[in-house]
């Protein structure tokens, strides 16, 4: 079996990356002799979509198991669609996460844990247009269009949607909400991942 895992970095002593369609890597290991392939994420600056791109990446690897922080609604219905287990919440090095899975500590889930393009605009600005962080209250057209004429013409790729320079009050309060908790669930996963090292010593 191979396992996948958002990551930070190349390597098994990398940490999860809390993102899942917009992490750096993609690390995919075989927990049996724990060789691994690192790949970098090419949907990491994709304005929309990403989460989509990144699960059908991962898919065509040939991974039966997905580890990561957080992942997205599109991700999630993805991933599932091709039979894939899906594990949130999970931080710490590449290496621990794919040892805790071993262990049977690690559960799956099919539900979404953020918002659509969540992560966006985290990266030193590379949303490529304007609104691209809609509903995250990130990159919303503060001079991020990259001379592309504030995004006309690039959406008609994202299903020729218009969105409105800022998402409505309720709208952006439920998306930061949303964030919010997955925050506090990687949190506690940090917090519970200390607690175990320290009562390993």
């Amino acid at each position: 079996m191979k396992i996948a895992l958002s990551s930070t970095g190349r390597d098994l002593d990398s940490e999860v990356d809390p993102r899942f369609g917009r992490c750096a890597y993609f690390v995919i290991v075989n927990p049996d002799d724990m060789s691994f392939e690192a790949f970098e994420n090419e949907s990491v600056s994709l304005g929309g979509g990403a989460g989509i791109q990144s699960a059908q990446f991962i898919a065509s690897q040939g991974a039966t198991v997905v580890i990561t922080g957080n992942v997205g609604p599109n991700a999630i219905r993805t991933l599932s669609a091709a039979g894939l287990e899906v594990i949130v919440g999970v931080a710490g090095s590449i290496r621990e996460a794919v040892e805790r899975y071993k262990r049977g500590e690690l559960s799956p889930t099919d539900q979404a844990t953020v918002p659509d393009h969540y992560g966006m605009g985290t990266g030193g600005g590379q949303t490529p247009f304007p609104g691209g962080g809609m509903g995250m209250g990130r990159g919303m057209g503060m001079g991020r269009g990259m001379g592309m004429g504030g995004g006309m013409g690039m959406r008609g790729g994202y299903g020729a949607q218009q969105a409105p320079s800022s998402p409505p009050a309720d709208q952006e309060l439920s998306a930061l909400k949303q964030e919010a908790k997955a925050l506090r669930d990687h949190l506690n996963s940090i917090l519970a991942r200390i607690k175990d090292l320290e009562e390993k010593k």
